[in-house]
């Protein structure tokens, strides 16, 4: 049987150097490998990067779609990563995922990225230190609502999570919130009419080899990845 292929969307990193680079977390692509699927990086077609924030609709025009879709035509998932940066490109994978029901992850940044391919915003959290804590494996507990498809995945109300976040949800119409840090940010939304499209706001891919719960989530993406 031939393995299951996940596009992993690749991100760049804002700095200042004249020679730009499309990164992919090792512990990601490590984690799609770990649990029996190839992961592949799906490329910006674009010469230039397309920084944005919730009005990245202004950029669409500007989008190189035709390769990416060739691209993600090679994959039966699609995973969108965290990062430091959101670029137009990814926002509108996220929707093109959506609308042809091509199942796909958001983690972190990615999650953004769902809630903004799909018309919503988000918004600068007041407490960054708290949620910001790139060292830690574990910072705060999420609530679960049992009727969410999150929950069939954990089959757990409450769990813990890492956090490296600065921003959280708003609006996002077209999706539930079904999981929420005791501050009251959304931590994971949901289409309960898609195969699988779900953001979670944490980093499942930093724990999965010592947590069960996170590594569930991969499993069961790449089981939705299989229908």
């Amino acid at each position: 049987m031939s393995k299951v292929i996940i596009g992993i969307v690749g991100k760049h990193i804002k700095d200042d150097r004249i020679r730009t680079d499309t990164l992919i977390r090792d512990e990601l692509k490590q984690a799609v490998f770990d649990n029996g699927a190839i992961a592949i990086g799906i490329l910006s077609a674009n010469n230039e990067i397309l920084y944005t924030t919730d009005t990245w609709q202004s950029m669409e025009e500007k989008i190189e779609k035709e390769n990416v879709i060739e691209q993600i035509k090679l994959c039966d998932g699609i995973i969108l990563q965290g990062g430091s940066t959101n670029e137009a490109f990814e926002n509108w994978i996220a929707r093109y995922c959506y609308d042809n029901n091509i199942p796909c992850l958001g983690i972190c940044a990615g999650q953004n990225s769902i809630v903004r391919g799909l018309g919503g915003t988000t918004y600068k959290i007041p407490n960054p230190e708290k949620h910001n804590q790139p060292n830690k494996n574990y910072v705060h507990t999420i609530h679960i609502d049992r009727t969410s498809r999150f929950y069939d995945i954990v089959k757990e109300e409450e769990i813990m999570v890492n956090s490296r976040h600065k921003r959280s949800i708003d609006e996002c119409q077209l999706l539930d919130k079904v999981g929420f840090c005791e501050d009251g940010y959304a931590d994971i939304v949901e289409s309960k009419d898609k195969t699988f499209y779900i953001g979670v706001r944490f980093h499942p891919e930093s724990l999965y080899k010592i947590d069960e719960n996170m590594n569930n989530i991969f499993k069961s993406f790449l089981e939705a990845c299989k229908k």
